[in-house]
């Protein structure tokens, strides 16, 4: 969560002045345990949301039409089947798919909603959901004293019972309570809402109990996720105690998160042994989330060394060319096993491309171990691999019609985007409110003397420590450059980092006030800027795009198109089969004049490619085969 890394980072920033840390439930101060920084790295902390503001642009615009949507809810519908679990009467109309009152997740996405709302609310100062959150806390207070003060569900206790006796046979109770105990840290530390912070004490006071009547041999068995599609999937629970240890520093909130750290999945990451062939990936890449948060509390080197070799085992060999995830499982032992939310053999990806890959939940989540991971390091391996996802998986999942959302998002030919219907509840259309949230987020990072630039999306960042503002203009990426103008007061010192993607050649140009800034480019790398800074101080980016590929790590011949920064899709209803080889393709695309579109001749066809965060209705494909029999 953000948040709580802002806080962990401002703690850092107080230590290198030898200031005293005060320990207090004020979510802006936290008590949690400084992190090592390993020796020769450069740590980057995240702006806070009300530091970085969106400019209008097509990002913003994604991030209105999700606001939209949230305004739309209504809070009596989302607390239906809460007041029900606890007997208390409710005349709302109860919602439906995941949410109804006989899915077993019901409660879920009201801990979306929450997170959701109280970051709109930090940044925007949006009143209608301030006014509605307050609302719905207060009434979520009042259905967790029925039980007896600590129990707080849209679902019976008994589900709990039953997962301890049978170890599932349920569907993931502690993956919906992990959702509505982030919702209600998000509420705190967004909002400073006390109330919402003592639900969630409870609530962990609740887990702690039934944990702590449990032998370690059936705790094993309950959190023993290696199946096809685990009913037991216990979700971020330990991501969220640890968040939730960084705000309070009770020990008894470390114990419990690490309880749910479990050594037969953590254990192997730390040997950078690859076992995620067969696992279910959203069930998984949550809990790496947690040890990367575990780390930044405690400090653990080994719990850092997992999540790294995590990341790279994923991006590197179970990840398709625009960074998303997931698909059919080898060994499939179940109807959605064959098809969708698993990872498979590691390098071998050609033969996954059902119509059900790429999970947007299995996205969010490793967009947000990437960050996590960027911040440790400075590594611009990171930003570079964040960058290719947010345009290429994370803003391709969105309709921009309408803000809705996709559950997968197939990569293969011919296939159309399935978008989740507002009232289907599903899990992905919960972190897809989320994520339209945080467009704001992970553009900029900073610490005493560096100011990195990530992102090139039109906004205005605050630094209230340098006293300077910084505003990004552009329209990105469908003009290749980007300007930057310093406000400030008096002259200012800090080396700005630009980053140069993996996509940049060699024409890229860096100008400062109007002079070429003379530097060698290098892709995957920082261009850095060391100067005082003065009062109306520009710089500009210029990038020349080049047509490239991204073939499968085990078949040359199936391949996605890339311009510059953008996966581009061909709008087609059939399979997509070229012939010649790959250097031949690229010499046959040609950009449209006036328009951010291409074409593409090949064996007698002429094929329309746009951006694929563009198409929302059309028939497409993104990888193509190709086959040269004669």
């Amino acid at each position: 969560m953000k948040r709580n890394r802002l806080i962990f980072c401002l703690l850092i920033a107080l230590s290198f002045y030898n200031l005293p840390q005060s320990i207090a439930s004020d979510p802006k101060v936290s008590g949690s345990q400084i992190s090592n920084t390993i020796s020769g790295e450069v740590h980057a902390f995240p702006f806070s949301d009300n530091e970085v503001k969106l400019n209008p642009s097509w990002i913003k615009q994604r991030e209105i039409l999700n606001t939209n949507y949230l305004h739309e809810l209504e809070p009596d519908r989302l607390l239906y089947n809460f007041r029900v679990n606890a007997g208390i009467k409710s005349d709302a109309k109860p919602l439906e798919g995941w949410e109804s009152p006989e899915c077993g997740l019901r409660g879920h996405f009201v801990g979306h909603y929450l997170s959701a709302c109280a970051e709109i609310i930090e940044k925007n100062g949006d009143t209608l959901l301030d006014k509605r959150i307050k609302y719905i806390v207060n009434v979520l207070a009042e259905c967790q004293q029925k039980p007896g003060g600590k129990y707080l569900s849209a679902f019976p206790e008994s589900e709990f019972d039953t997962l301890e006796k049978k170890f599932g046979g349920v569907w993931a109770p502690y993956y919906t309570f992990h959702k509505i105990m982030q919702g209600l840290l998000d509420v705190y530390t967004c909002t400073g809402n006390q109330k919402a912070y003592q639900i969630l004490l409870n609530m962990a006071d609740y887990v702690s109990q039934r944990m702590n009547k449990l032998p370690e041999a059936e705790i094993e068995k309950i959190l023993y996720s290696a199946e096809a599609n685990p009913t037991n999937e216990a979700g971020g629970m330990n991501e969220v105690l640890h968040n939730l240890y960084s705000v309070s520093n009770d020990p008894k909130h470390l114990k419990l998160a690490e309880l749910f750290d479990r050594k037969w999945f953590y254990q192997p990451l730390m040997d950078g042994k690859d076992i995620l062939s067969g696992l279910h990936s959203n069930t998984h890449i949550v809990l790496v989330n947690g040890y990367a948060r575990r780390y930044e509390n405690s400090g653990e080197a080994e719990f850092r060394l997992a999540a790294e070799n995590f990341w790279d085992m994923l991006l590197n060999h179970h990840a398709y060319a625009n960074g998303s995830s997931s698909g059919p499982r080898p060994i499939s032992t179940t109807p959605t096993s064959r098809i969708a939310e698993h990872w498979g053999v590691a390098d071998h990806l050609s033969a996954t491309l059902t119509g059900e890959i790429a999970e947007s939940c299995v996205t969010h989540n490793t967009q947000e171990l990437t960050a996590n991971l960027f911040e440790c390091t400075s590594d611009p391996k990171y930003a570079d691999a964040y960058m290719n996802t947010l345009y290429n998986a994370v803003m391709a999942l969105q309709s921009s019609d309408d803000g809705k959302t996709v559950y997968h998002l197939p990569l293969g030919s011919p296939r159309k985007k399935e978008f989740l219907q507002e009232n289907d509840f599903r899990c992905c259309n919960g972190s897809g409110i989320e994520a339209f949230t945080r467009l704001n987020s992970n553009i900029y990072f900073h610490n005493q003397e560096n100011l990195w630039v990530n992102l090139f999306i039109p906004s205005k960042i605050s630094w209230i420590e340098k006293g300077l503002i910084m505003e990004q203009t552009n329209n990105f990426p469908e003009e290749s450059s980007s300007q930057f103008r310093i406000s400030t007061q008096k002259p200012v010192s800090f080396a700005l980092k630009l980053l140069i993607p993996s996509w940049a050649n060699a024409q890229t140009k860096i100008l400062v006030n109007g002079r070429p800034f003379e530097t060698k480019i290098k892709p995957v790398s920082y261009v850095t800027i060391d100067r005082i800074w003065n009062n109306g101080d520009k710089v500009e980016m210029v990038f020349s795009y080049d047509y490239h590929l991204v073939a499968m790590p085990d078949n040359k011949n199936v391949i996605a198109l890339f311009y510059g920064p953008i996966l581009v899709a061909f709008e087609t209803e059939k399979e997509l089969i070229m012939k010649g080889n790959q250097e031949e393709i690229l010499r046959s695309i040609t950009k449209q004049p006036n328009e951010f579109s291409f074409s593409l001749k090949n064996n007698g066809s002429v094929y329309k490619l746009v951006p694929f965060y563009k198409l929302t209705k059309a028939s497409y494909g993104i990888y193509a085969t190709i086959r040269n029999e004669y």
